[in-house]
């Protein structure tokens, strides 16, 4: 076992991730390559939550200002999120690793309804849980949702795992000149303005006292480089109370 400062972690995938070089859908060698680094943190002795978005295949509420009822939009990303987490499924079981998904949509057919009691037993006992379709209810992200299951897991640390090795103070691959964010708290995040999650997301972070580092997916090694603690993308944390 690997020297951990972290046993429990949430790792917030993005749709996007899952594309690997394609414009859309799903790279299976690129879900592979994710599910290797899973695999490395579980084999360290971490235990892990998973949380993935739906926007390398549909985005609510990009539908919905298209003209597409909003409840309806999201319950299409919803789907796409639960796509996702079967072929993330699918690679770790490929791997030889125990993994299930939990829908906060019933589905029985496909994947297993989420609870909470139910989600905790199963990855203190080593399995690797992927959560789908975000909360269950519309006009909510996968952030969201991926903030609300990592305090419901008991998660010590989440991780945003994007395309991007950070937080920026604007689109760096749109100004060359963007200055990377070693450390911020949410507050800062929030009154800047900045693109890494949704304010509903970082504010039930923020009141809960969850930690949260962005860092880049395709950084070999990185996912277990934070569970031992180190330094790697941008750590956004609580403000500290000046005493």
């Amino acid at each position: 076992m690997a020297n951990l400062q972290y046993k429990r972690l949430l790792v917030k995938l993005s749709g996007e991730a899952l594309m690997g070089r394609q414009d859309f859908g799903i790279d299976p060698a690129m879900v592979l390559k994710v599910a290797g680094e899973l695999k490395v943190l579980q084999q360290a002795g971490v235990e892990l939550g998973i949380v993935v978005g739906g926007g390398n295949i549909f985005r609510g509420a990009g539908l919905a200002e298209a003209g597409v009822d909003r409840v309806t939009g999201d319950h299409m990303g919803m789907l796409a999120t639960v796509m996702n987490a079967l072929a993330i499924k699918d690679s770790l079981l490929k791997l030889g690793l125990q993994a299930s998904v939990m829908s906060g949509l019933n589905m029985p057919e496909v994947c297993d309804l989420y609870t909470q009691r139910e989600a905790r037993s199963r990855i203190g006992a080593g399995e690797i849980l992927i959560f789908a379709a975000g909360t269950g209810s519309p006009y909510f992200t996968t952030d969201t949702g991926a903030s609300l299951r990592a305090i419901e897991i008991q998660a010590e640390l989440m991780i945003k795992a994007t395309k991007v090795d950070g937080i920026y103070n604007k689109d760096p691959v749109k100004h060359a000149d963007a200055v990377k964010y070693d450390h911020l708290n949410y507050d800062q995040a929030i009154d800047q303005r900045l693109a890494v999650m949704d304010v509903a997301a970082m504010i039930l972070c923020n009141d809960n006292a969850l930690d949260m580092v962005v860092c880049d997916i395709n950084e070999p090694g990185a996912l277990l480089n934070l569970a031992k603690g180190q330094s790697i993308g941008t750590r956004v944390t609580r403000k500290e109370v000046e005493k």
